[in-house]
Parts: structure tokens; sequence; C-alpha cells
């Protein structure tokens, strides 16, 4: 592993010259990860779905002056996932410093009606995408001696949830897919890391922020006194895709407010 650099403690958390390609770019937490690095000096490659996705993201990058371009790709596809490491390569002129895997998607039912379709669906978006996109990104870097890939877990990577078994399920197995990785790539000086959000006001807790008492509940036990937003991510994205956190390896950052800590 490379030495932490031996520069003033801002410059550590320079991004200039870097190449990040980042999933569920299009809105929430992606989103504000994305625009985050981009603010910090990367390059980034916005993974969309199809190209009439919300394009929002790539547009308030480019006003920033920033190098931004999409690629896309639907992550349910694993051919297509397979593809998609090289294809930003290729867009992004043949290098990707940093891979923040964002992207999710959440299903709600009672386990004893939760349908095999749903889980399916889950576990591939949730869980395969990262280990194909993890694993062509470490094809990638590991021989060049650098990088990062950060891996958006959950609270349910430590809890179970209620009427989610396919998401906890991912979750947990992305937290350990983290580490195991990490266990074999640090000594390349790929630094792999994961965030962990807790309840965050996006579209994916729509349910429960519109929920009277459930959001009573959850709001009553975040120590914080808040729900998360999205630009909660941009320092903990940061600070894990940049020299700064060049000695931490497999770690699960939990940004949630508190709530672990009860």
């Amino acid at each position: 592993m490379s030495p932490t650099p031996p520069v003033p403690a801002p410059a550590l958390f320079d991004l200039t010259g870097k190449v990040a390609l980042i999933t569920g770019a299009s809105r929430g937490i992606g989103a504000a990860c994305a625009i985050a690095l981009a603010e910090a000096g990367a390059s980034v490659c916005l993974v969309y779905r199809n190209p009439t996705s919300n394009p929002e993201t790539l547009d308030r990058i480019l006003a920033l002056g920033a190098t931004a371009k999409p690629v896309y790709c639907d992550l349910d596809d694993a051919q297509a996932v397979k593809q998609l490491f090289q294809n930003a390569l290729d867009i992004m002129g043949g290098q990707i410093h940093i891979l923040v895997n964002s992207a999710g998607i959440q299903r709600r039912s009672p386990s004893l009606d939760f349908s095999e379709e749903d889980w399916d669906k889950v576990l591939d978006v949730n869980l395969k995408s990262i280990w194909l996109l993890s694993q062509a990104a470490g094809r990638h870097m590991v021989p060049l001696g650098r990088g990062k890939i950060i891996n958006m877990c959950s609270l349910l990577t430590f809890q179970g949830g209620i009427t989610v078994p396919a998401y906890a399920a991912a979750k947990g197995a992305v937290g350990q897919l983290t580490k195991a990785l990490s266990n074999e790539w640090s000594q390349h000086n790929v630094q792999v890391n994961g965030i962990c959000p807790g309840y965050i006001a996006t579209d994916m807790n729509e349910k429960l922020l519109q929920d009277p008492a459930r959001y009573r509940q959850i709001s009553e036990r975040i120590p914080a006194g808040r729900w998360g937003d999205p630009k909660d991510f941009a320092g903990p994205v940061v600070f894990l895709s940049s020299a700064a956190s060049q000695y931490v390896c497999g770690e699960l950052l939990v940004v949630d407010g508190g709530w672990m800590g009860r």
C-alpha cells in the first residue's frame, strides 16, 4: 500500500485528475455523491438506466465546469453489467480511479408473501451488480496498484428491518463483500470501503415518510433529531475517495444521525 502523502490536510481531499464511475447517480444519495466528487475535482461517469433517465445531475455537474459523461446500463441485466465497466473506461479515456456503487432498489412486503420475482430483482440490483462491477474494477485497479471502491450499504447491513427480507439480505451481503474484497486488495493499494446510510429522506423511503406512525417512530429514535439528507454524504464519499482515507480498509462508515449508537 502506498503511504499517505505528506501534504497539507486540505490537499489530501483534492481529487483533481481522478475519474469516478458512479451508479445510482440520477437521484438521491448517488446524485449527491456524484456532485460532491465533481466539486472535489474529479471527472465523473454517471450510470443511467437509459437515455430518458433524469439528466439533472449531469446538468448540475456540467454547470460547475467539471467533466461529466453518461453511460447507460440496466443493472438488473447481468450481461449488460458485465460490459458496463469497460464501456465506462472507453468513454472516460481508459482510466477509472474511483467506483461508487450507489444504485439500489427496494421492495416491501411481509415475508410470508414476499415473491420470488421481487427477491431475485432486489438481489440482482443490490448485490450481484455490485459484485460484478467491483470485480471488473479490481481487474483494472489491482494491476495498476491504485484505486478506491465504495459500496453503499445500509443500517440493514447490521439489522433485519421489517418487511424487507431481500433488501436486508442484500445489504448484509454487501457489507461482507466489502470486507472480503478489502482483505484481498488492500495490499495492492486498492481501498474497498462501505457507507451505511441511516434513514434518509429520499424517494426510496417514500412509503415510510408518508406513514405518520412509522415516520414518528423512526424520527423519535434518531439522536440527531432529523432524517438524513443526500447532502450528508458529500463529505464521507469524498473522504473515502481521496488520499485522506489511504489507510482506511474494509470499513463500514455509518452515516445515520446516531441511530446505531442506540
